[in-house]
């Protein structure tokens, strides 16, 4: 019976009823022209999530990779320089992907325990008198470390330097759980997916691009084909794809914006702050320490947790899995066996990650760690007591 119970990943999340309802619907003709009536809003709706007026939204069948690559082949050409740090597993791979394009990589190599470094970006923007850099990559919330960035400050240095450099950023983990603010942070194209905040299976690359990126997009010179933004422009204005596309996933977007703003997006947010909180309280209690260093960078959506030196965190995720059938994150690159993960985002309520603490913590228990068993929870009951967000809104 192990899946009844909710998963700790950072995604794919716990898909809601709701949604699974939503998606479990028969063959439909994506030509025909009751489709547009669906489709449309569903891109207009979007924007709302990115906060932008006048950024154009993208669905394409795929995943964040999918985006990623999206971003770059629509508005860069082999080489071009494109500066980026490398401070956790998506941001390398986003690098990678860079790589492969033969784009000309300015890497900043930088602490997995940090977010990315802005006055070393902006020295490097700085420094560009020349205007070399064509784009800049930020990866919001990285996923592997639980650490989230300041986007806003990665503006500011590009603006402070005069750099004409399009900004592009992952929000993979962010989007729909964390405040994201396309327009305010001048961000160029942010990349997302179906998958986390958004509650449903993978499937989507979820996309918002800037005027200044789709201009761009008439000169690269990156190869891409199911990739191009014209291409699905010029269908999505018709109210189509140019391919076939994913109707049960659209429908279930539909039903995803749906309970968003029902919930209203700061609750969303103060949602996931919560129960971000509470698991940290956990943590604290249990004498661990966290990847993220700096209390003002631990991410509200995943939360990567150090093991004791002496300790195998592979060992523990697979002892949770095999011993209580709940998942939660094993560690990625340089926090491969060194840190475990709890994903708290996505559909998730107080007393649903309370199960997460208590099932990780008798897991920690089992293998000796040095936890005292109760601790956690305790700890993350007290927070929850005294930060229910549902009494408050009944009260109110």
């Amino acid at each position: 019976m192990s899946d009844q119970n909710p998963v700790f990943i950072p995604g794919p999340t716990n898909m809601p009823d709701r949604l699974r309802r939503a998606i479990a619907v028969g063959t439909l003709d994506h030509r025909a022209p009751d489709f547009v009536h669906v489709f449309r809003p569903v891109l207009d709706d979007l924007r709302k999530v990115f906060k932008t007026q006048d950024a154009e939204t993208f669905i394409f069948p795929s995943t964040g990779t999918g985006g990623w690559e999206t971003a770059v082949t629509n508005t860069l050409s082999p080489g071009d320089r494109v500066l980026a740090a490398r401070h956790g597993m998506f941001s390398h791979r986003w690098i990678e992907l860079c790589r492969r394009h033969h784009l000309d990589m300015q890497v900043i190599e930088s602490d997995w325990h940090e977010g990315a470094p802005v006055a070393r970006m902006a020295e490097a923007l700085a420094a560009d008198k020349a205007h070399a850099i064509k784009a800049v990559l930020a990866t919001h919330n990285e996923t592997a470390t639980g650490v989230t960035s300041d986007i806003a400050a990665i503006r500011a240095a590009l603006d402070a330097a005069k750099h004409p450099a399009m900004l592009f950023v992952d929000c993979v983990s962010s989007l729909a759980s964390i405040d994201f603010r396309f327009d305010e942070w001048g961000v160029d194209a942010a990349v997302s997916g179906s998958q986390k905040g958004f509650m449903l299976p993978t499937g989507l690359a979820v996309l918002a691009i800037s005027r200044k990126a789709m201009a761009a997009a008439e000169t690269a010179r990156c190869a891409r084909a199911f990739f191009d933004l014209r291409d699905m422009k010029a269908a999505n204005d018709k109210g189509g794809f140019p391919y076939t596309p994913p109707t049960q996933l659209i429908f279930g977007m539909r039903a995803s914006l749906d309970m968003l703003f029902a919930e209203g997006l700061d609750n969303v947010f103060a949602r996931h702050r919560r129960i971000a909180s509470g698991v940290r309280a956990a943590i604290d209690a249990w004498g661990l320490e966290m990847v993220a260093r700096r209390p003002e960078q631990r991410s509200d959506t995943v939360t990567a947790i150090l093991a004791p030196p002496t300790l195998s965190a592979d060992t523990l995720v697979s002892h949770a899995y095999s011993a209580y059938g709940v998942s939660f994150g094993v560690g990625l690159g340089e926090m491969a066996g060194k840190a475990f993960r709890i994903g708290h985002l996505g559909s998730l309520t107080d007393v649903m990650a309370l199960s997460g603490i208590a099932a990780i913590e008798m897991a920690m228990a089992d293998l000796g760690w040095p936890v005292r068993l109760g601790s956690g929870v305790a700890a993350a009951q007290d927070f929850y007591r005294k930060n229910n967000g549902l009494a408050r809104k009944q009260a109110a």
